[in-house]
C-alpha cells in the first residue's frame, strides 16, 4: 500500500515521520494497540541504526511471549508502514523537536503534537551536564565503549551512541558484569594473544555475550565464544547480531546446560541457571577444570522442603521469608563450599540483578594455580555439618559429583 492512499490525518502523521526521517531528527515510533489478523502481536518499536555506514530502520514487533527485530531500508520501510498506520490505532513519533500522537477515536483520526521546550537556559545547563558527564567519564576505566555496533544493534544505544533512557539500567549492568569478568580472567592468569573459550549458558538476548566478546578482542585475546540459550528465536536474533557485528567467533546454539556439553571451557557463565540448574552449570564447570566460573542463581527450590528449624533458630526461622531467605543463603554456601573444596578461590558478591529476577548475587569461582588434585576434605566437613545442622539429604550438586568420573573429579591432568 502506498503512504498516498492514507488520508486526512493520517496521512499528515506520515508526513511528520517522512520530515524526520529525511532531517535526521527521527528517535523513535512505536505503533501500539493492534486490530489486524496476526496472532499475539501486540506493537512495533522502531528506531534508527547504523548498519555499515547506512542508516536503516530496525522494526522489533512485540508479540505476547517474544520480540522479532528486522532491519529495513527507508524505501522497505515505507511501503510498509502506511499498512502498519491502517492497523494499529495508536501511533506514536517522537523527534528531537516534538512529539506526536495519532490515536483513532470514535473512527475518526485525531493527530495531536506536542513541542519540546528548550530554552537558552535549559540549552546551557544540558551542555554544562555533557561536559561534567565527559570529565567523569574519562576520569574512571571504560569497560565498554558506548560506539560499539553490537550496542545499538541490541537497542541500547541509539543511532547518535547515546544510551537509551530506558537501557540505562541494562547499560550498568553490562559495564559491572564486563568489570568482574575482567578482574576474574586476570586472577585466573589468561594473557594477551591466548585463546579464551567462553561459554555463556542462558545467554538470552545477547546483552552480556556480545559485551563479553567485544572486551576480550578489544583486549587482544582470540577469543571463541558460545551462547546457548532455550528459545530458537532468541538464538537466531543473537546470531544475526553477531553476524552484523562482525564478531566471527561468537556462535549461538539452541539448548540449555544439561542438552549443550562443550568439550572444553575456561570460562563458564550461567547467570540465569533457576533452582538446580545452577548446579548442573557448576558442575560442568568443575568437571573441564575451567578456570573460571560465574553463576548467578535466581530460585532456590531444592532445599527449602528438606530444612528442619534448628531449636535454637526455630523463633527466627518460624517466619516464612525468613526460612527463604535461610534456604537461599545455605544453598549457595553449599555451592561456594563445593568449588573450594575441588580448587577454586570463590567468592559470594551483589551484581546487578536481572531483569526478570530481583536476585543480585553472584557465585565467582576462579581456580587456583597450585589447586590439590584431590578435593579438601576439610571443606567436605563442612558441607557435611551444614547439612546435619539443617537436617539436609540431597544437594543436586553434590550428588552430581559423586558420579564424576575419579578423573574428572579430581580435575587431573595425568
Amino acid at each position: 500500500m502506498s503512504a498516498i492512499r492514507l488520508q486526512g490525518q493520517a496521512f499528515e502523521f506520515f508526513q511528520h515521520i517522512q520530515q524526520a526521517w529525511q532531517s535526521n531528527t527521527l528517535q523513535r515510533l512505536i505503533f501500539s494497540q493492534y486490530q489486524g489478523e496476526e496472532a499475539n502481536l501486540q506493537k512495533l518499536m522502531i528506531r534508527p541504526i547504523t548498519l555499515k555506514d547506512e542508516l536503516q530502520l530496525q522494526v522489533v514487533y512485540r508479540y505476547q511471549t517474544k520480540d522479532i527485530a528486522k532491519n529495513y531500508t527507508w524505501q522497505e520501510f515505507e511501503s510498509l508502514s502506511s499498512d502498519w498506520l491502517m492497523q494499529f490505532k495508536q501511533s506514536n513519533l517522537f523527534t528531537d523537536q516534538a512529539e506526536f500522537q495519532l490515536k483513532l477515536k470514535k473512527q475518526q483520526w485525531q493527530l495531536t503534537q506536542t513541542q519540546i521546550k528548550t530554552t537558552k537556559h535549559t540549552a546551557s545547563n544540558q551542555q554544562e551536564n555533557i561536559n561534567t558527564a565527559q570529565q567523569h567519564n574519562r576520569q574512571k576505566q571504560r569497560w565498554i565503549e558506548q560506539d560499539r555496533q553490537f550496542l545499538q544493534l541490541l537497542g541500547v544505544t541509539d543511532q547518535k551512541h547515546q544510551i537509551i533512557p530506558s537501557m540505562s539500567r541494562k547499560w550498568k549492568q553490562i559495564n559491572k558484569f564486563v568489570e568482574i569478568f575482567a578482574g576474574a580472567v586476570n586472577q585466573a592468569g589468561f594473557t594477551e594473544n591466548q585463546n579464551l573459550h567462553v561459554v555463556d549458558f542462558g545467554s538470552g538476548k545477547g546483552y552480556l555475550t556480545c559485551a563479553v566478546y567485544d572486551y576480550l578482542q578489544a583486549h587482544q585475546f582470540a577469543p571463541q565464544v558460545t551462547g546457548v540459550e532455550l528459545r530458537q528465536e532468541l538464538v537466531d536474533f543473537c546470531q544475526n547480531v553477531a553476524t552484523q557485528s562482525d564478531f566471527q567467533h561468537l556462535q549461538f546454539f539452541q539448548g540449555d546446560v544439561r542438552s549443550y556439553q562443550p568439550e572444553q571451557t575456561d570460562v563458564m557463565i550461567a547467570l540465569h541457571a533457576c533452582d538446580i540448574a545452577t548446579d548442573f552449570a557448576i558442575h560442568t564447570g568443575i568437571r573441564l577444570d575451567t578456570k573460571v566460573i560465574m553463576c548467578a542463581p535466581c530460585c532456590h527450590k531444592e532445599l527449602r522442603p528438606q530444612m528442619q528449624s534448628p531449636s535454637v533458630l526455630s523463633p527466627m526461622l518460624g517466619y516464612g521469608v525468613h526460612m527463604g531467605q535461610q534456604a537461599e543463603m545455605l544453598t549457595d554456601t553449599i555451592r561456594a563450599l563445593f568449588l573450594q573444596a575441588y580448587g577454586y578461590e570463590t567468592k559470594v558478591l551483589e551484581f546487578v540483578s536481572l531483569e526478570h529476577t530481583s536476585k543480585n548475587k553472584m557465585i565467582l569461582a576462579t581456580k587456583k594455580r597450585n589447586a590439590e588434585n584431590q578435593p579438601n576434605q576439610k571443606v567436605l566437613q563442612q558441607i557435611a555439618d551444614l547439612k546435619a545442622f539443617y537436617g539436609i539429604r540431597n544437594h543436586a550438586l553434590e550428588n552430581l559429583l559423586k558420579d564424576m568420573p575419579v578423573d574428572d573429579r579430581h580435575g587431573c591432568a595425568c
